[in-house]
């Protein structure tokens, strides 16, 4: 008995020694570094640790194991530009004005890398910008600089290194790597932030790196169960965007041999895994693991044949919702899964919270630190969704919709301000997770319609967004029948 006692008070004075440690860490650390590391087209269930049967991710598995997985993470624009535009100002696009993939995002606009270097942060950008399809040149927020024109190549990319071109030949996920490794190598005597941006899983095409292009050979990668969807109950726009780049029968990245197209997917996060954990050893060697927020997460999903479609910009949950993995011991002390509702908007006020920053007023996120901190009560249930149309892309029209925990409502407007033009959907996800099931014209859910549309009335009227207004011109848009 008195061997057991002694155990436990054993145990007793070691839990509170660790606890008195992590909160001497951060009255020791108020500005912890941060390292954002952001994938191009990454989806959500696109690592081992969210359940994947075949790709395996044994870095992102243990940054997971080590911190907290966001279960629920989501963009509210399902394209590059937009979403990055919104993880940057925590606006909403009609707020931040980055519509579309050819737009920079506004210099004068606060951002958080500019907050966080205004307080006595070292800034750093490394890897795809993506906002500004021409112009490579440094952006303001930044002490160092390394990104390209546009899209950039998997292999032998021109960068833009602090106003300097040069042309580094190597395949993309590597050369940004052995970047990154290099920057945090050096002398850092005031905190700092970087943001790593990878190209991978974007595709057009999608090309792996060569030692892993073979991995999946053995395997077999089925199509989803809702490859078949956009011919069932589905708007008419569904149909015919089939044929096209953004369709599952059109020309676009080789998906008529889906296995291939699939596969080729899957191996370009291999060397994103790989990455991540050259990054993370890097910072363990350097004495900065355990004092630096890492952020991993992407700019928005991608759907592999899901509803006939092998692109973003739907609504769709394979479209919207992203990886997010946040490690830092001090406020994650053990692993975490957390099941609320968070957005790309909320990363910019949650870092400034966590660093200790003056924060971004009048913006749509809020911080996700509570979440951290295991505090849900009043968080959000329901979030705003907008896509909207270019005519460079005319295979989707106008995206609108609104989520919640439970229910998911889509619709379609031309830009006259008329709802439902292009056919409308409503989808029970608790019954119906993969959206077979399209109910918005059964009866028994008329109540749940007239909840949605209120619901999406009150948020568009707290986030100040106005009824749509712009005219469609040209390409499929003109020619899809009424739903």
């Amino acid at each position: 008995m008195v061997i057991i006692l002694c155990y436990m008070s054993f145990l007793v004075l070691v839990l509170a020694f660790v606890l008195g440690s992590l909160t001497a860490t951060i009255a020791d650390n108020p500005h912890p570094n941060v390292l954002v590391i952001l994938t191009d087209d990454q989806r959500w269930d696109a690592m081992g640790c969210a359940g994947h049967p075949v790709l395996k991710t044994p870095n992102l598995d243990r940054l997971a194991s080590e911190g907290a997985r966001f279960a629920n993470a989501f963009v509210v624009t399902s394209l590059c530009s937009p979403s990055r535009a919104s993880m940057l100002s925590g606006l909403y696009g009609h707020r931040h004005g980055v519509l579309n993939n050819f737009t920079e995002y506004p210099d004068t606009l606060p951002s958080y890398p500019k907050q966080l270097r205004a307080a006595g942060y070292e800034t750093a950008y490394i890897g795809k910008w993506h906002m500004g399809e021409t112009n490579d040149a440094p952006r303001s927020g930044f002490d160092f600089w390394m990104s390209h024109r546009g899209q950039g190549n998997y292999f032998d990319t021109e960068w833009n290194i602090n106003g300097q071109r040069q042309l580094i030949q190597g395949y993309y996920t590597t050369v940004v790597t052995e970047k990154t490794v290099q920057w945090l190598q050096r002398p850092h005597p005031k905190p700092f932030l970087l943001v790593v941006g990878q190209k991978a899983p974007h595709g057009g095409p999608i090309q792996s790196e060569p030692k892993y292009e073979h991995v999946f050979d053995g395997l077999r990668i089925a199509k989803p169960a809702n490859f078949d969807a956009w011919s069932k109950g589905k708007p008419a726009w569904l149909a015919e965007s089939y044929p096209t780049w953004h369709g599952a029968g059109g020309p676009l990245y080789n998906y008529l041999d889906y296995d291939k197209f699939a596969k080729a997917y899957l191996a370009t996060l291999l060397s994103v895994d790989e990455s991540v954990g050259r990054i993370y050893e890097t910072l363990r060697q350097t004495g900065q693991l355990d004092r630096t927020v890492i952020v991993f997460t992407s700019d928005n999903g991608f759907a592999l044949g899901e509803h006939g479609r092998v692109d973003k910009r739907t609504m769709y949950e394979e479209s919207l919702r992203v990886p997010l993995i946040v490690r830092y011991p001090p406020l994650v002390p053990k692993a975490k899964v957390i099941e609320q509702m968070v957005l790309n908007l909320d990363l910019a006020p949650s870092l400034l919270e966590i660093c200790g920053a003056r924060p971004l007023h009048g913006i749509d996120g809020r911080s996700w630190k509570p979440l951290l901190e295991g505090k849900t009560k009043g968080w959000r249930t329901s979030f705003l969704y907008f896509y909207n149309y270019e005519k460079e892309f005319p295979y989707t029209p106008n995206v609108r919709g609104v989520r919640t925990d439970r229910w998911k409502y889509i619709f379609y407007p031309h830009g006259d301000g008329s709802p439902d033009h292009y056919g409308a959907e409503l989808y029970d996800l608790r019954a119906d997770p993969l959206e077979l099931n399209n109910r918005i014209n059964d009866l028994e859910f008329l109540d749940v319609i007239e909840d949605l549309r209120q619901v999406h009335h009150r948020l568009m009227k707290r986030h100040k967004a106005l009824p749509d207004r712009m005219p469609m011109d040209g390409g499929i848009i003109n020619v899809l029948p009424r739903f």
